[in-house]
């Protein structure tokens, strides 16, 4: 390099005698270029074939350019055609995906592909996907399938006479039999636009669910414009679902114990602190055994973040189909539900323990059971999923847990037998030696509380996640406030009629009348004053169900109950106003009529109706109804009650 650097210098300074008035300098390669580009022996250009990728790091290195501007390799390319308007058909090899975000209808074609652990093969009806920007993007990939009999030229004609029965262009099916390979997948995706989507686009807080944001570096191609007519775009494969080795090691293991009859249906509880994936992995688990299951029960603990229904229940729901979707898009009738009211238990642990005995009996134990629990898992919440594992006596616990997470123990058998639960003691080992006799006496205490300790026999299967963010609770894509909000609009978007495209506000809808005689109120977060209950019930979110006591007419008022019940829960609905006059109730929901007639109890619970409901009713002039800025926040108790979780209860606090 010495002897190198001296010439380079004479080169650059000689022509710059010549020149008159101010030059530019030109630029001077750093030392590290200049050894990146020795001479090699046999080489025309000077520069080794394998060097040019060194070459254009070395200049990113020096700063002298930007990485954008350093070629990259080509990426392989997707084969999209534009069907029809609104469609298109993709065709991917065996093993290639496509991650993409926004909503489409698609179809197998041909071939099978999987989506988030599920299988689709061309026998089986259209699936809706919907891949918002709030949950891990969905991605679609070919996958292996049985090897067929036919050359590759029957292969081709039977391609053919599939894309013209879905009436492709011919200029569309030359380009898609180019790239046709064998062992190769073509799905047909479609423009999708549902009611509920509908509702809850047409507010402007998720208008942008279903957006992908604009990329720095824009790359067009035209199976780009094939994608979008569809409704999707295509994103980086970095922002779909992410499985570490031990996920995967832990959903091989629960697949296969599933499938095993001889040591009865396998209940598996999935636990670990917030913001770890507990219910991604329950998607992605549930999936792959409906591949080879009919069904599976699910039971929900979480009362904050829920599958299948709006916040603040306990349900068991018969799970047929999957999940290709966030959870606001997925919504179901549970099998057996109860309305819990709050987003957390922390208060009233005695009843949240209560209420899931309740659901739970409703399992027959004939198909395996998921369970999801809550991320409140210290303190006091670690105690109580001891609780929850006595009574629910799961055959297998897959304990989730962060690097940085270290206030969790391993819950294997041991642990969870001889620990004391918030309500429950445990089996502790005692040994007494008789003095006299000189023996050793061991025995197992007998626990002390209501449930009946877990078997023995569990199995503990240890998950660490390997998603950025992992464990780091409020560091998600959307705060749980916001999703417990889409739950709630995705319940009502069930109001809108599926035969009119436009989407009619909540205050134009006819409602139900139901007579103050035909259902008890109960408020079950707080304690309301009999005098005004009315206020309290207007406006509000009500769970609609069916205690087995017969209502108690009171003509001259509501009736009210004195006590919470632990009922089943039917369905929810908005009361949208109060007759004083005439005694009755509006109620907008959609459950079913033959529902409706077994709801004798309307429940209050804590869980708001959506800001945005009240802020989005179209056609009003004037004061917006239920909407007011004139309120005094000053006045004591006008403000948001601030729980101060870091304090431990007095029980918890040794001297």
């Amino acid at each position: 390099m010495a002897a190198v650097m001296p010439r380079r210098r004479a080169t650059f300074a000689a022509p710059l005698r010549k020149r008159r008035g101010p030059q530019k300098r030109p630029r001077r390669l750093p030392p590290p270029v200049l050894r990146r580009c020795r001479p090699t022996a046999g080489k025309s250009n000077g520069v080794e074939a394998d060097g040019w990728r060194d070459f254009a790091a070395s200049f990113v290195a020096a700063g002298l350019v930007k990485p954008t501007e350093v070629e990259q390799p080509p990426k392989e390319s997707l084969t999209a055609v534009e069907a029809k308007e609104g469609s298109a058909v993709l065709l991917l090899p065996q093993g290639q995906s496509l991650t993409f975000n926004g909503k489409c209808c698609l179809t197998c074609l041909y071939g099978s592909v999987r989506v988030f652990g599920f299988n689709i093969v061309p026998d089986q009806p259209p699936y809706n996907l919907f891949s918002p920007h709030t949950h891990c993007a969905l991605s679609i990939e070919a996958v292996a399938y049985k090897e067929s009999e036919k050359s590759k030229k029957e292969m081709k004609t039977e391609a053919r006479s599939i894309l013209r029965a879905h009436l492709v262009p011919r200029d569309a099916r030359i380009k898609l039999m180019k790239s046709f390979v064998p062992q190769c997948s073509m799905v047909l995706l479609e423009h999708l636009d549902t009611p509920v989507t509908r509702f809850i686009l047409s507010h402007s807080d998720f208008s942008h669910v279903f957006r992908t944001k604009k990329q720095k570096v824009p790359c067009f191609i035209p199976e780009d414009a094939a994608l979008t007519s569809t409704g999707i775009k295509r994103q980086d494969p970095g922002c779909g679902l992410l499985m570490s080795k031990s996920s995967l090691s832990a959903i091989d293991e629960l697949v296969k114990a599933c499938q095993e009859e001889d040591e009865g249906c396998p209940v598996i509880l999935v636990c670990g602190p917030k913001s770890v994936g507990k219910s991604t992995f329950n998607r992605y688990l549930i999936n792959l055994l409906l591949n080879r299951l009919p069904c599976i029960e699910f039971l929900e603990c979480d009362l904050g973040q829920t599958e299948f229904t709006p916040p603040g229940c306990i349900s068991l729901i018969n799970v047929t189909e999957p999940f290709l979707g966030p959870p606001f898009m997925h919504l179901r009738t549970p099998r057996k539900m109860v309305y819990f009211g709050e987003t957390n238990c922390e208060q009233e642990t005695e009843r949240y323990l209560d209420s899931l005995k309740y659901v739970f009996s409703a399992y027959e134990r004939d198909v395996p059971l998921v369970i999801n629990t809550m991320g409140w898992v210290k303190g006091a919440g670690l105690l109580l999923l001891i609780d929850i594992i006595r009574l629910l006596s799961p055959s297998h616990i897959v304990q989730i847990s962060a690097d940085n997470f270290r206030d969790m123990p391993q819950l294997s058998p041991e642990y969870t037998c001889s620990s004391t639960g918030l309500h429950t003691k445990g089996k502790v080992p005692l040994k007494c030696k008789s003095l006299a006799s000189g023996t050793d006496d061991s025995e197992l205490c007998r626990g002390q509380g209501d449930f009946r300790p877990p078997h023995s026999g569990h199995k503990l299967l240890c998950v660490q996640p390997e998603f950025p963010g992992a464990g780091v609770a409020g560091d998600g894509r959307t705060h749980s406030s916001v999703l417990r909000d889409m739950a709630v609009l995705g319940y009502l978007g069930q109001l809108q009629p599926s035969s009119i495209e436009l989407v009619l506000p909540l205050h134009s809808l006819v409602p139900y009348q139901v007579p103050f005689s035909a259902v008890s109120v109960k408020v079950i977060h707080t304690d309301v004053a009999p005098s005004h209950i009315l206020y309290s019930v207007n406006a509000s979110w009500v769970g609609l169900c069916q205690v087995p006591d017969e209502v108690r007419c009171k003509v001259d008022g509501p009736v009210l109950l004195t006590q919470i019940p632990i009922c089943d829960c039917l369905g929810f609905g908005i009361v949208r106003g109060v007759d004083v006059v005439k005694k009755l109730y509006h109620i907008l929901t959609p459950v079913p009529p033959e529902n409706l007639r077994l709801v004798n109890c309307l429940l209050i619970g804590n869980i708001p109706v959506p800001n945005c409901v009240f802020l989005n009713q179209a056609g009003i002039e004037g004061e917006i109804p239920y909407v007011t800025s004139e309120y005094n926040y000053g006045i004591s108790g006008a403000g948001k009650l601030k729980m101060k979780k870091h304090l431990k209860r007095r029980e918890h606090i040794h001297p």
